[in-house]
């Protein structure tokens, strides 16, 4: 894909192959996003969002099952047509029932 990272300030680490068999043949995978804005009245604000997984494949299958069990969900109470991840409530995503999640992650 060339061009992926030119809008992007990028910074490329280099590693050896053994150091890529030793720590990275499992399929993991990981990055950092980090971005800053301004509210119209100057205040700054920086979020964070970090990744670290030890295996790619078996997030990304636990992603997709969390999206149909939303889908299911959202289906259920008449919701139809397309949706994006932004229109999903986090919680159509969590096995846990809503009780749950107020429960042990609030």
């Amino acid at each position: 894909m060339p061009n992926y990272f030119a809008d992007y300030d990028t910074t490329v680490h280099f590693i050896t192959a053994e150091e890529m068999a030793r720590d990275h043949s499992g399929l993991p995978h990981g990055g950092s996003v980090i971005y800053s804005g301004t509210t119209s009245d100057g205040t700054k604000h920086v979020i964070e969002y970090s990744l670290k997984l030890d295996s790619n494949p078996e997030f990304t299958g636990s992603v997709i099952v969390a999206y149909a069990r939303a889908a299911y969900r959202m289906n259920t109470e008449g919701a139809s047509g397309a949706k994006t991840v932004f229109d999903i409530a986090p919680a159509y995503l969590s096995a846990k029932s809503g009780d749950e999640l107020r429960a042990h992650y609030l």
